[in-house]
């Protein structure tokens, strides 16, 4: 997807693929195999780049670090990448810049959760410090002895953890903002994620029935962050909405975002457009929506593979729902693992994001769409023949 908005503004990627058949190296005629965890396959293809950036943050900072002293435009650059490669370094920087953020604690022992759930007197979550993603590496314990256990687990195995206070929340809301080194900045509307078993699944934009000074805090909370951590591209910022209508900051992202994927047919400027003109110091895109609400379905693999080809499902949905935009990654299909989405722009001036009943119908059409592409399935029970 950064590809297609690359051959629009003139330029073109080299990608770092694991394997020929990885979803950017099908779309790309320059591929470095190798693994990100490789110095010299990044060394290879960074070469002659005018700047070295990511779909994703795993990428070690030592070497980024290596490659900076190199001479490599690495965008965003190491320092910045740090708060989203690793969760304590990001909590104790946010907490030094009055982000606002739940009350958390490092770990040492099994006894500091003891001190910890005293300290809240609350539940507690257990989260690893590198490496979760989509719902792994975090466990919501049920009480103490279960955190105490999960903590004792990770421990044993070596893997680093920390504590957090589970949040009663409304819901999760994401900022998602881009900065170019120049230090434009641009945010987009803020947007409503509903996650299931930690994985999202639908995203709603902008955020339906968020006060406008919330949605304000959001954006400027984004764009701040943006500024403060030296970020160069796009910048998610998840939040949680709590019960009383306060944001809290729960993780960040920097490479463009599930979050964000509305944007490339409900925005003037999609958040991979808006990524490169950032890297290449572009000035940025108008973020401006391009219709009062536009929602995103998330087609994830069904637990049983159709036996109907994906070929012949996106025909079934272009001849049912002739506007469903539809994004597939090239990747096979497997329970879970997220192979595409779906976006369902509002349009001809009806509704607004405040208007519950037609942000309800454009949901039930994008879960209508998502869902047939992964299960070959109607929700409503529609039968083509």
């Amino acid at each position: 997807m950064t590809h297609q908005a690359a051959i629009a503004l003139g330029q073109t990627l080299r990608v770092l693929a694991a394997a020929a058949d990885e979803p950017a190296a099908q779309v790309s005629p320059d591929v470095v195999l190798g693994a990100h965890t490789d110095l010299e396959a990044l060394r290879r293809a960074a070469a002659g780049a005018d700047a070295l950036t990511f779909d994703h943050e795993h990428v070690p900072t030592a070497h980024l670090e290596r490659l900076v002293a190199e001479g490599v435009n690495v965008a965003p650059p190491p320092q910045a990448l740090i708060h989203a490669q690793d969760k304590l370094v990001m909590r104790r920087r946010l907490e030094a810049l009055g982000a606002p953020i739940p009350r958390f604690s490092a770990v040492a022992s099994v006894d500091d959760v003891d001190v910890f759930a005293a300290r809240i007197g609350g539940p507690v979550v257990i989260k690893t410090i590198r490496g979760g993603y989509d719902g792994r590496g975090v466990v919501l314990a049920r009480d103490l002895a279960h955190a105490r256990e999960a903590v004792a687990g990770y421990l044993a195995d070596g893997v680093e953890v920390l504590l957090e206070e589970r949040v009663a929340m409304r819901r999760e809301l994401s900022a998602l903002v881009a900065r170019s080194p120049f230090g434009q900045g641009a945010a987009w509307p803020v947007v409503q994620t509903v996650q299931r078993d930690g994985i999202c699944v639908e995203v709603i934009a902008p955020a339906p029935g968020l006060p406008g000074e919330v949605a304000a805090e959001a954006e400027a909370l984004g764009l701040r962050l943006a500024d403060e951590l030296g970020v160069v591209g796009v910048l998610a910022v998840e939040l949680f909405e709590t019960t009383d209508g306060a944001i809290l900051v729960n993780e960040l992202a920097m490479r463009p975002h599930n979050s964000g994927h509305w944007t490339m047919d409900g925005a003037r400027t999609s958040q991979f457009e808006q990524h490169l003109r950032a890297v290449l110091d572009y000035p940025l895109g108008d973020t401006a929506a391009l219709a009062p609400v536009t929602v995103m379905g998330n087609v994830l693999g069904a637990a049983q593979t159709p036996q109907m080809s994906m070929d012949e499902r996106v025909h079934h949905l272009m001849g049912r729902m002739p506007d469903a935009k539809v994004h597939l990654y090239g990747k096979g299909e497997r329970p879970g693992r997220k192979i595409g989405h779906v976006n369902i722009v509002g349009g001809g001036g009806q509704g607004s994001s405040d208007d519950s009943e037609y942000v309800a119908a454009l949901r039930e059409r994008a879960q209508r769409a998502a869902h047939w592409l992964s299960h070959a399935e109607w929700t409503d029970g529609w039968d083509g023949h």
